[in-house]
């Protein structure tokens, strides 16, 4: 089918330019490791107070590293997905939701390597484990604001005017254990078609979230989609998942204790906190999260599948479910059937003609 084609040459096209990136940045980190350009930037402000070298450190890291692969964010993030129809947003609408998203990243991310270094200075013997500490209690808080304080810097969210479908969404989700508290509409369609559902919060903050490019969906297969973005909670997989993002950041903790101490020697640092060791804390971190993408792709595969599982159950609607998914595959562009290497290393979901298959072996 020409929709098949014209979605495996841009899935192709989009991982090219993700390898080049990676291979980009990667390359940047390594070379400023090896030159000792963090070395020489620590010296040159030595007589600044540690917090600021870290912070001027970890900046300087940063900016250069998101100038250098400048281009390439453009050609995946805009110029592609408008060439194929997935992105209507202007440029300068795209670079309003770039600088936003950057703003929270860079404030997160200099917020933790500061309080790493604090550790690493105040007791370098068991830095690890109250950075870990920290990172699970930032887990935690991310997934209760998420829905209330972040989703709103991108998206105008208006409560769903269909009460027949809002009454609908509401009893499903009260069936199943998992109450909402409301039903809210997302302007997707003002940057893009592409269209999905979620269930977000915990507790009293849960709540259901639809693009508004979904409105034009039958509402059968609108609650297909909620039912498996339900399954996810009454699973507690936002649970399992924190705990499993918990596992792999002691992990990385781990193992970057043991390869910052190593470091010292080889890299010249005079201590564990040295600011000049931020490169190869990056490149030790990063390490280990790489290697975790395949494990963790094929979990999130088996929970996905779960989920689907629990929406065929509990809709007892395989027909729904099936047009839903086709319906999500032609708005989203999606690879319907990707080689089977590419989906078990790169792929969090299964693949959509597998979905599919299993929903119509039900009927």
């Amino acid at each position: 089918m020409a929709g098949d084609a014209t979605a495996t040459r841009y899935h192709r096209i989009q991982f090219r330019l993700g390898l080049v990136s990676f291979a980009l940045g990667v390359g940047y980190i390594v070379a400023v490791l090896a030159t000792g350009g963090a070395a020489s930037l620590a010296g040159a402000v030595d007589e600044w107070p540690w917090w600021a070298q870290v912070a001027l450190i970890a900046a300087a890291l940063g900016i250069a590293h998101r100038v250098l692969l400048a281009p390439l964010a453009w050609l995946r993030g805009w110029w592609l997905p408008r060439r194929y129809g997935l992105l209507h947003q202007s440029l300068g609408a795209w670079l309003g939701d770039q600088a936003k998203a950057l703003a929270l990243s860079a404030l997160l991310g200099l917020a933790g390597v500061e309080v790493v270094y604090a550790l690493l200075r105040a007791t370098p013997q068991w830095w690890w484990l109250f950075a870990w500490v920290a990172a699970l209690a930032l887990y935690v808080l991310l997934a209760v604001v998420l829905p209330v304080w972040i989703v709103p810097l991108f998206y105008r969210l208006t409560p769903l005017a269909d009460e027949t479908l809002r009454a609908r969404l509401l009893a499903l989700a009260t069936r199943v254990g998992a109450p909402a508290i409301g039903v809210w509409v997302a302007d997707q369609s003002r940057k893009s078609r592409t269209a999905n559902a979620a269930v977000v919060g915990l507790g009293r903050t849960r709540r259901i979230l639809l693009f508004d490019t979904m409105l034009g969906f039958a509402p059968r297969e609108v609650e297909a989609v909620l039912a498996h973005e339900l399954g996810h909670h009454v699973h507690h997989d936002l649970w399992r998942g924190l705990a499993a993002q918990g596992v792999l950041t002691l992990v990385s903790f781990v193992v970057a204790a043991i390869a910052l101490s190593a470091g010292v020697g080889w890299w010249g640092l005079r201590d564990l906190s040295d600011p000049a060791g931020l490169p190869w804390l990056a490149i030790v971190i990063g390490a280990v999260g790489l290697a975790a993408v395949p494990l963790g792709n094929a979990y999130s595969r088996w929970i996905e599948r779960r989920a689907d599982e629990f929406a065929l159950r509990v809709t007892d609607d395989p027909q729904g479910f099936i047009g839903a998914m086709e319906r999500l595959a032609g708005l989203n562009l999606a690879e319907r059937r990707p080689h089977r290497v590419k989906e078990l290393l790169l792929y969090s979901h299964p693949a959509i003609d597998r979905r599919i298959a299993r929903a119509r072996a039900r009927r």
